[in-house]
């Protein structure tokens, strides 16, 4: 099968390396963050009767320029998902309640000095929490909680939600992938992995999609490409043609690091039409980029 190479993107500085990486993320305007800390991340959920015993944290992001420090004093979550505010401030979340320190404390929001400011609940079994332009989260959960996708202001106050809002997507009871662009919402969630579209003020837009398993989507004009699928094909790259009413596959490749070798545990993030992947051990951003990388012609 026909490889296609990442490119690249952003490493986290040498100084910091000896640091613990909790999280990791790229923001709507492209910067990588990193949230660090000294000691190991904690495992399990919180102890009983209390959460578990606060620590300061490092983001360090790597943009155009030098890299920038933000000191986070007193973050509550040991594995936290971190998110990047338009304001230079952060969020830190839990992914699971049951690891909260308590009712309402499941998002931790910090001003841009790194101070903590106020906590909110956005739910059980987060899969995705990616913060778009305007300052706002997205928060897609997996199958144990059947809450689908849900965005919500960083006060705490819930915007909209998926819920009946895409008449013809199935039910939506894990959100595979998810990718938050400049002006568009792009998701694919299971059970009949649906490409759905959503902006604003505008109803959904569902187009069938028989690609299975994918946990990232980019977006390039009418091209769709799907990256990750089940077991063997975790690396899998389908290149897909929008069509009125469904997404048609053109061309399948398998997705490798720049160095041609095969990749690694990762994670993925989703943002109009570039893929960010990251693998152990979480210091360097690489892309895939559906209108650059791919041919124009399939």
């Amino acid at each position: 099968m026909q490889v296609t190479p990442l490119n690249p993107y952003a490493r986290l500085p040498r100084p910091y390396r000896a640091m613990h990486t909790v999280d990791s993320t790229i923001d709507a305007e492209g910067r990588a963050h990193w949230l660090l800390s000294e000691r190991p991340p904690a495992t399990g959920p919180a102890p009983e009767g209390g959460g578990h015993e606060p620590y300061d944290a490092l983001v360090v992001t790597v943009g155009d320029g030098d890299p920038r420090q933000t000191h986070l004093s007193s973050v509550v979550h040991p594995r936290g998902l971190l998110g990047a505010l338009p304001d230079g401030g952060f969020v830190v979340a839990a992914a699971r309640t049951r690891r909260a320190t308590g009712p309402g404390e499941q998002v931790q929001v910090f001003d841009a000095l790194g101070r903590a400011s106020w906590t909110f609940d956005v739910g059980d079994a987060v899969e995705h929490l990616l913060v778009d332009t305007g300052g706002d989260l997205w928060v897609g959960h997996f199958d144990e909680n059947p809450e689908g996708i849900r965005r919500w202001n960083v006060s705490g106050e819930l915007l909209w939600e998926s819920g009946d809002t895409a008449p013809g997507a199935g039910w939506i009871m894990d959100c595979y992938a998810l990718n938050i662009g400049r002006h568009t919402v792009w998701a694919c969630p299971y059970t009949e992995f649906p490409v759905l579209e959503i902006r604003e003020g505008a109803p959904v837009r569902v187009r069938s999609n028989g690609v299975r398993g994918a946990r990232a989507l980019a977006v390039a004009g009418e091209r769709i490409v799907f990256f990750g699928g089940y077991g063997d094909d975790a690396d899998r790259l389908v290149v897909c043609a929008t069509t009125g009413s469904g997404v048609e596959p053109a061309k399948t490749t398998r997705v490798v690091r720049p160095d041609g070798g095969r990749l690694g545990r990762r994670r993925v993030v989703s943002r109009d039409a570039r893929v960010y992947v990251q693998e152990e051990p979480y210091t360097e951003w690489y892309v895939l980029d559906a209108g650059a990388t791919l041919p124009a012609a399939l």
